[in-house]
């Protein structure tokens, strides 16, 4: 109920008449007919031959603000097996105010200009599909929005500021399993830790915090070896002149202290005659 008065009051205080976008609603739903692939024939009843009032709000997934006016107030297009990406035309539905295209296999960036083609868009379910890319943030436009479902999705990049500082009215937020990183913006940390879980790379309440960076730099010294050769050969050189000198004195003065063994028995051997 209260959903439903407050489509009423928006589309109020946008001037919207009762009859305004009979034709450009067709328009849409045949732009996006041709624009996605659909395999298994869920579109099938989407045929439009007949000119009758209202008979697009017989078609599957299309709901009307009134069976017999071709106004379209919601698409409900979710596990319809569509394939493709965004469609195209979405902005000739002037008056919807609720887009489903869950669980299909959409892929592809969202546009740019999101909120210019569903500027009215209270709920958005684009969830369980394939779109990739940033998620842009024209969505912080979108200021009627108040549940926007993106998981199971290809998004990467960071949560748009725009959408914490923007989406006053947005009470349902979940952009779980995707590819996102960077700090949650503060208006968006009062969702559940859940709806932000399965990217890596996101941070900050209600998650783990965020790692500081710190900027390290290393700058290489050059380091300098002495090697003294010249000074250990000198060092060798006298210690091996005192050494033969000593070595001739004890053997001049003490010419039978030289004792060998030979077979095990010791005998002198005489240096001089």
């Amino acid at each position: 109920m209260m959903m439903n008065l407050m489509i009423i009051w928006i589309l109020l205080l946008s001037g919207l008449s009762s009859c305004s976008g009979t034709a450009s609603d067709v328009l849409c739903l045949q732009s996006l007919k041709q624009s996605l692939g659909d395999p298994n024939g869920a579109l099938y009843s989407w045929e439009f031959s007949n000119d009758t009032e209202g008979y697009i709000c017989q078609f599957a997934g299309v709901e009307c603000w009134r069976p017999s006016e071709s106004r379209v107030l919601t698409l409900n297009l979710g596990n319809m097996g569509l394939e493709g990406s965004f469609p195209q035309g979405v902005q000739n539905c002037s008056s919807m105010v609720a887009l489903d295209l869950s669980s299909n296999s959409l892929s592809g960036p969202l546009p740019g200009d999101i909120a210019g083609q569903l500027p009215f868009i209270t709920s958005l379910n684009l969830s369980h599909n394939s779109f990739s890319g940033e998620i842009p943030s024209g969505v912080g436009n979108m200021t009627y929005l108040s549940k926007l479902s993106l998981e199971h999705n290809r998004f990467t990049g960071r949560l748009p500021e725009t959408m914490g500082d923007r989406l006053a009215r947005l009470t349902l937020l979940n952009v779980a399993d995707n590819s996102l990183s960077g700090p949650i913006p503060g208006s968006l940390q009062r969702f559940a830790a859940e709806n932000f879980a399965g990217n890596d790379g996101l941070c900050g309440a209600p998650l783990g915090k965020c790692k500081r960076r710190f900027h390290v730099r290393i700058r290489a010294r050059p380091v300098r070896i002495h090697l003294r050769l010249r000074r250990v050969n000198d060092a060798s050189s006298i210690g091996g002149a005192v050494g033969f000198v000593v070595g001739f004195v004890v053997a001049f003065y003490f010419p039978r202290c030289f004792v060998f063994c030979g077979s095990l028995r010791p005998y002198v051997f005489p240096v001089c005659a």
